[in-house]
């Protein structure tokens, strides 16, 4: 993965020159204003609706660090995305016996390691399949406020992975600018019942080392295990930044 895509503009043509040019990395930061809506829940209980709005999000959001990194050798690469985000949600419940309302703590981490070759590499242009595998680990805690759960709290989370396999396209425009994207599932009932991860956005290279892509992101989850339910959808939008430069050969 590049910063969102944005490590695929630094591809040129298909020369066996460019095949054996040597590894270049990119390292990206970026930052994931995302919103978070769906259910969570623990301990057997019935889940919890979680509705975070793109425009509370500032308001919820706790702490969170982004990064990806690529390594390419010509159509071949090696990357790697983090993201760990933790929110605050303040959910009502429909009836308010067990509780008039709760406050949730949300820390995701997902980790994500692909493997990728350009079956299309030219002019600035790549289109990339990727597959690889995705961790997650996630911890809840609900503190519970009215009902007679009054005063209460408790927590729950778990590990797990997922399988993955999807697509990166980045193509130029000119002047500089560059379109990128890139579509992933995963799960397919070996960790998440269903996963899926998608982005889209532009980019603007400064030079052949520099440049920062501005989009949207949403990825979706939907796992349960023993109680535990993670049924979310992330979303909003991202800037990112990107610095590459060449292994020592």
């Amino acid at each position: 993965m590049s910063v969102l895509c944005g490590a695929n503009a630094f591809a040129a043509d298909t020369t066996k020159q460019q095949q054996d040019e040597g590894w270049t990395v990119t390292v990206a930061p970026y930052l994931w204003a995302s919103g978070i809506k769906g259910e969570s829940g623990l301990f057997g209980f019935p889940p919890q609706d979680v509705d975070v709005s793109f425009g509370d999000v500032l308001n919820h959001l706790k702490f969170g660090f982004m990064g990806l990194t690529e390594a390419r050798n010509g159509p071949f690469t090696i990357s790697t995305d983090i993201v760990y985000a933790k929110l605050d949600a303040n959910i009502g419940t429909p009836r308010g016996i067990l509780a008039s309302n709760i406050d949730a703590t949300v820390s995701t981490f997902m980790g994500t390691a692909l493997g990728g070759y350009s079956v299309y590499y030219q002019d600035g242009t790549n289109f990339d399949l990727v597959a690889g595998a995705r961790l997650w680990s996630v911890d809840n805690r609900f503190d519970f406020h009215g009902g007679a759960l009054d005063g209460r709290s408790a927590s729950d989370g778990d590990t797990w992975v997922d399988p993955v396999i999807g697509a990166k396209i980045k193509a130029n425009v000119g002047n500089g600018i560059y379109l990128a994207g890139w579509g992933l599932v995963g799960g397919f009932g070996a960790g998440s019942k269903s996963m899926w991860d998608v982005m889209g956005g532009a980019g603007y290279q400064f030079n052949d080392k520099m440049s920062m892509f501005v989009g949207y992101r949403a990825v979706h989850d939907n796992y349960s295990h023993d109680g535990f339910v993670n049924k979310l959808t992330q979303q909003g939008p991202i800037l990112g930044f990107t610095y590459q430069f060449s292994a020592a050969q």
